[in-house]
């Protein structure tokens, strides 16, 4: 368990993010920060970034999961960055209506090493707004 927890913290480190670990599931909460209203009411809550990492295998794979919420003028790039990295896109929706400016969530995965995927996460992520 020693293993899996300092792993957590080594993709925390890699994706300037918040580690938990629960239950062998790594989850890793990011965030992101700009001006959003939902029905003209300021939200912080729906600007989710995170990934997770469970059922890590002998050969030090394991099931990495991630989303991320976008700007619609964002997902392009965002979307190019992730395939070009090799991960599969899984979904790309809305969660909420009446919001500006208006935001999609992007869901995407891997069977790899943890790491692996936090540094292609990671370089994608840099190509999305920072604030």
């Amino acid at each position: 368990m020693e293993y899996l927890q300092n792993l957590c913290h080594q993709i925390a480190q890699i994706v300037k993010g918040k580690p938990k670990m629960e239950q062998g599931v790594c989850s890793v909460e990011i965030g992101r920060n700009f001006h959003l209203t939902i029905q003209d009411r300021v939200s912080k809550s729906a600007l989710p970034a995170g990934i997770t990492f469970e059922s890590l295998d002998f050969q030090g794979n394991a099931l990495n999961l991630a989303e991320v919420v976008v700007l619609q003028e964002e997902l392009p790039l965002f979307v190019d960055a992730l395939t070009k990295n090799g991960l599969i896109v899984s979904a790309i929706h809305n969660h909420w209506i009446f919001t500006n400016p208006i935001i999609l969530y992007v869901h995407f995965q891997s069977v790899e090493p943890p790491l692996s995927f936090a540094h292609k996460f990671s370089e994608a992520f840099s190509v999305l707004r920072q604030k």
